[in-house]
């Protein structure tokens, strides 16, 4: 196999590429907003890595705590420039979404959610257009044997294959179906490609499962470095044929596949462009992060304040440089990897993506 460290070309463009990066570390705008607005879930993912049941112990934040703070944010930043998206946990548990997603919308601002599909009804869909939704995620993971073991439900993959449909027949929202590869429906991604095609599916993103939360342990939700290299292949190869616009998710640094199986190449916004606020009222960035990484909370804190002020651990990442990561000569390109594949307890990252590419090559 060839090697996959960056071409002449490409490190010339990295070098570029990395003077982008520092200008906008610098200037850190605001441009990407998660709310977890709930940790309840209405099915039992094997790879969860949040604390998420069906009734959760942490009780969810009354909506107009959560605009408060995108009112903050609409006097600083252009709303219209600012995507929110609510999560969870299962979004659409709650029964005023649609409420939270009115006042988000007369704010200016676009927001859409991430859903596992399940109550994702054709009368719900209705009700959420009309209180402005801009965008949707849906799960998708395999067809109906190995999603359903991902998912925990018997009848989750039919509701997400329902919730897929409706929202394909529509021209508003953006939308894309999300997938997390593992060992049980890895040989199923091509026959999954051509069957998204023929739903009319038009952006798909592929994911791979990092060792947090119950993934941690279970084998069958990781992928061989072989079968990661494959991966690349795969996604590099169908975008070729613009199909459907595919692509790997955000994060890890991937060599020569870098702007090949993704549109521009890896860049970890976390704390940079990208802030959350969590079920609790925490303000960290992205929410898989480890929650040692939380900045404040929004009951105690200003939330402006502490995006301006807070938030050092992620816009200078030099602490990264430790383990695996302190000889490595792409570190300047990748700079650790994404946040939340680090743990403060382990000088290594959990996982290496361009290492991983490496060993496949042996």
């Amino acid at each position: 196999m060839s090697s996959i460290k960056p071409t002449f070309g490409q490190k010339l463009k990295l070098g570029l590429f990395n003077k982008y990066v520092k200008t906008q570390t610098g200037l850190h705008e605001l441009s990407y907003l998660f709310w977890e607005c709930t940790l309840r879930c209405n099915i039992n993912c094997l790879h969860c890595g949040s604390d998420c049941h069906r009734d959760s112990a942490i009780h969810d934040m009354p909506y107009p705590d959560f605009i408060a703070i995108a009112k903050k944010v609409a006097k600083v930043y252009n709303p219209n420039k600012t995507m929110i998206v609510l999560t969870g946990g299962e979004p659409l548990v709650r029964k005023d979404i649609e409420a939270c997603g009115y006042e988000l919308y007369k704010l200016g601002f676009p927001w859409g959610l991430v859903s596992n599909g399940y109550i994702f009804t054709k009368e719900r869909f209705k009700t959420l257009l009309g209180a402005g939704l801009r965008s949707v995620t849906i799960s998708l993971d395999g067809f109906s044997e190995s999603h359903n073991w991902l998912r925990g439900r018997d009848d989750s993959w039919e509701k997400a294959v329902k919730a897929i449909k409706l929202i394909v027949k529509e021209n508003d929202p953006v939308y894309d179906v999300v997938t997390c590869v593992n060992q049980k429906n890895f040989k199923e991604l091509e026959n999954l490609r051509d069957f998204l095609i023929e739903e009319g599916v038009k952006k798909w993103r592929l994911f791979t499962i990092f060792p947090i939360g119950r993934a941690a342990e279970n084998p069958l939700l990781d992928i061989s470095y072989k079968q990661f290299r494959w991966l690349m292949e795969f996604i590099s190869n169908t975008r070729k044929n613009n199909k459907i616009e595919i692509s790997y998710g955000c994060e890890g640094f991937l060599g020569s596949y870098e702007n090949k199986v993704r549109n521009g190449f890896y860049f970890c916004r976390a704390g940079i462009n990208i802030a959350s606020v969590l079920a609790d009222g925490s303000i960290s960035a992205c929410p898989n992060i480890n929650r040692a990484f939380v900045q404040g909370n929004i009951y105690k804190d200003d939330f402006i304040e502490v995006w301006n002020n807070k938030f050092e651990v992620m816009r200078n990442r030099q602490w990264t440089k430790t383990g695996i990561c302190k000889s490595c000569d792409v570190y300047k390109y990748c700079k650790g990897n994404g946040i939340h594949l680090h743990e403060p307890e382990n000088e290594n990252v959990l996982r290496c993506h361009f290492n991983m590419l490496q060993e496949a090559c042996s």
